[in-house]
């Protein structure tokens, strides 16, 4: 990898908690406008991993180092502001509020816009005109006006996704983005996943492997808290150690 065009690098992560090591001296790399996808069994430490990257836990040793920075251990919020952001596998939305303001919220934070009591949300047309952009990217145009609540778990997911957008993110996370969805809610997940990453950096944990072959460019295999194999997908479908721990032989 051309390292002028790397963006994250995990080197050496460790985790224990209280003496239960989950990550053991974890490496991979993530170059810009590449989508990266970490797999394994249940228990691997794949959250975990997530977790120390966007900032909800600290390492036991180690660092991740996103755009030549060392981020260790910075909390979330000041992630966000390096144009770090995560999704989560509990889908997290505002859910009395209507689908369009849902995304504004993100907007109106990222312009400084928070606590501004003084400007009335329709008062800027660049943060509706964006929020707008992003409401066709995700699919949910038709729907901007109902509550969150009122969305099927799909929309929901999909709304999410929008919220991470609005803060015009360099690199997403996303953990499990199809769980619990319908093959027809999975299918247009990949659609509008590979859409809306596109000239994006993705790192996505994700248990599908239809998901994961339509998306990734990159593919590393955790496995007992440790990289098994990183590869392209032919190569991470045909590696035997990968199939003896994770994919089978199927």
């Amino acid at each position: 990898m051309n390292q002028s065009r790397e963006i994250l690098r995990v080197k050496n992560i460790a985790k224990d908690f209280s003496g239960l090591e989950v990550l053991k001296s974890v490496n991979f790399k993530v170059a810009k406008h590449e989508r990266h996808a970490v797999i394994g069994p249940n228990g691997a430490g794949k959250t975990t991993l997530f977790n120390i990257i966007s900032g909800k836990y600290k390492p036991s040793s180690g660092s991740i180092v996103f755009k030549g920075e060392d981020i260790s251990g910075r909390p979330p919020h000041i992630l966000n502001h390096l144009k770090l952001c995560r999704s989560f596998q509990i889908t997290n939305v505002f859910q009395e509020l209507s689908v369009f303001d849902n995304v504004r919220s993100g907007t109106r934070c990222r312009n400084g816009l928070c606590y501004n009591f003084f400007k009335k949300p329709d008062s800027v047309p660049e943060i509706k005109e964006e929020t707008e952009r992003i409401l066709e990217q995700i699919g949910l145009a038709n729907e901007r006006d109902i509550p969150a609540r009122e969305l099927s778990y799909g929309q929901q997911r999909a709304l999410e996704i929008g919220i991470t957008l609005s803060t015009q993110p360099e690199l997403i996370l996303l953990d499990e983005p199809t769980a619990g969805m319908t093959l027809e809610e999975t299918a247009q997940a990949i659609k509008m996943i590979d859409r809306v990453t596109l000239n994006r950096t993705l790192i996505i944990i994700e248990h599908d492997m239809n998901v994961v072959f339509s998306l990734a460019d990159t593919i590393s295999v955790l496995h007992f808290g440790e990289i098994l194999a990183s590869g392209n997908p032919d190569e991470i479908r045909n590696d035997q150690r990968v199939k003896d721990a994770y994919l089978g032989e199927e």
